[in-house]
């Protein structure tokens, strides 16, 4: 996710962004999209010096096109188009289909823009059905059953609980305070949460890489935090410029991915989950917004 872009890059990019959230000059500049573009020179492109946002060129997708030879600079690119077509909360057709023509322009063509499309259409329902399916196919060990979307992530209810897996969870409260294991047994405590295996725990494959990210990352489960630990993975009335941003930047770089099969939770439970944080390059976040280090000590 690390960001490789020259100054000049760099600006085309982020004229492009200011295109597509002024609807190409149709619509002034609203509060969120001045400060998007503000958080997003200054954490993606490590601006130094202020921006004048209305100075940014008004960036065709030809000549986006033409400035992003490098394919991993122009997907990236594109999805932070893709971020500014929804900063201000509502679904705009007339910003989404200038996504969508920086997209062609650049040869992209991935599953967001597709949802992104019928978004812009109104098919919220396709959307948030084809967003399960995505989320469920990227996690190893999960399959998509359209027929039984709930049971996939809801494994354990019924008559189906287990008993082993769950008392393995529950054991993670013996651990000493500051390791990783006691600090994820804790966030289930100060959450509520069912732990995997238990009637109503999400499953396992799921639940435990998405809440050892919140442990990890130091994000609340608010719906401000979701979304943080969203971005921080990858990645809105919710959405906040600044941390949206300083989570992207933080989140690439970090040299672990929890979702992917050769991180392995059990390994990890019993070690210090600030050598942890220091052993995956876990960037500080400050202790205001610490949501884990309440954590430790419980």
């Amino acid at each position: 996710m690390i960001v490789h872009a020259t100054p000049d890059q760099a600006r085309t990019i982020l004229g492009a962004m200011r295109w597509v959230a002024s609807a190409a000059g149709a619509t002034p500049l609203g509060p969120a999209d001045r400060a998007t573009l503000e958080a997003a020179y200054r954490y993606v492109f490590k601006g130094t010096e202020a921006l004048n946002v209305d100075d940014l060129p008004p960036t065709t997708p030809a000549e986006l096109a033409t400035a992003l030879s490098e394919p991993t600079l122009a997907e990236h690119a594109i999805r932070f188009l893709a971020v500014m077509a929804l900063v201000d909360g509502r679904l705009d057709e007339r910003k989404i289909t200038l996504v969508l023509g920086y997209a062609a322009a650049l040869r992209i063509d991935d599953d967001y823009l597709h949802q992104l499309a019928e978004a812009g259409l109104g098919h919220l329902q396709w959307v948030a059905m084809d967003m399960m399916r995505q989320n469920i196919r990227s996690i190893a060990g999960l399959v998509w059953n359209p027929d039984n979307v709930i049971g996939t992530f809801l494994p354990y209810s019924g008559t189906r609980s287990d008993v082993d897996l769950a008392r393995r969870y529950q054991g993670l409260g013996e651990l000493p305070p500051g390791t990783f294991g006691r600090a994820f047994w804790a966030h289930y405590q100060r959450n509520g949460y069912a732990f995997p295996g238990e009637k109503n725990g999400l499953n396992e494959k799921f639940a435990t890489p998405h809440d050892s990210t919140h442990v990890l990352s130091g994000y609340d489960t608010s719906p401000h935090g979701e979304l943080l630990v969203s971005t921080f993975t990858a990645a809105t009335g919710a959405f906040d410029p600044e941390a949206f941003w300083l989570a992207w930047d933080r989140g690439s770089e970090i040299n672990v991915d929890t979702f992917g099969p050769s991180w392995e939770f059990w390994s990890v439970i019993h070690a210090e989950l600030a050598e942890l944080r220091k052993r995956y390059a876990v960037p500080p976040l400050d202790p205001s917004a610490d949501a884990t280090l309440a954590l430790l000590s419980a």
